[in-house]
């Protein structure tokens, strides 16, 4: 499709294209101090902007704005056409609260009511 059009709107999609991207896209993989905006995610790797990110490869974080979603571990990237493409080994969800040693009951009281 885009061969048949000018440079000029070429350039014009593809810079929409990654304004879009931008705009929608809160995900991002914290390395340290470093952190770079997720283009896509899917269930055994993640896109990066190929220009400003660097390999990547060990233990990362994975937020989606302030809150911590996932932590994981990249094993490999490869860079294909605007985009770096990361593979990880594991991907583990952030627990929200500490690990229960018991059996917790579906129902729980908001209270009780002393005699």
């Amino acid at each position: 499709m885009y061969a048949f059009l000018p440079d000029a709107v070429q350039q014009g999609l593809e810079e929409a294209r990654k304004a879009a991207l931008k705009r929608k896209d809160r995900l991002s993989v914290r390395d340290g101090d470093n952190s770079y905006r997720i283009r896509r995610l899917w269930d055994d790797g993640f896109a990066l902007d190929l220009e400003g990110s660097d390999r990547l490869r060990g233990h990362v974080d994975i937020y989606d704005g302030p809150k911590h979603l996932y932590q994981c571990l990249v094993i490999s990237s490869v860079a294909e056409d605007d985009e770096r493409v990361f593979e990880f080994k594991w991907l583990t969800p952030v627990a929200s609260g500490p690990a229960a040693d018991f059996v917790q009951p579906d129902f729980v009281p908001a209270g009780l009511i002393g005699s």
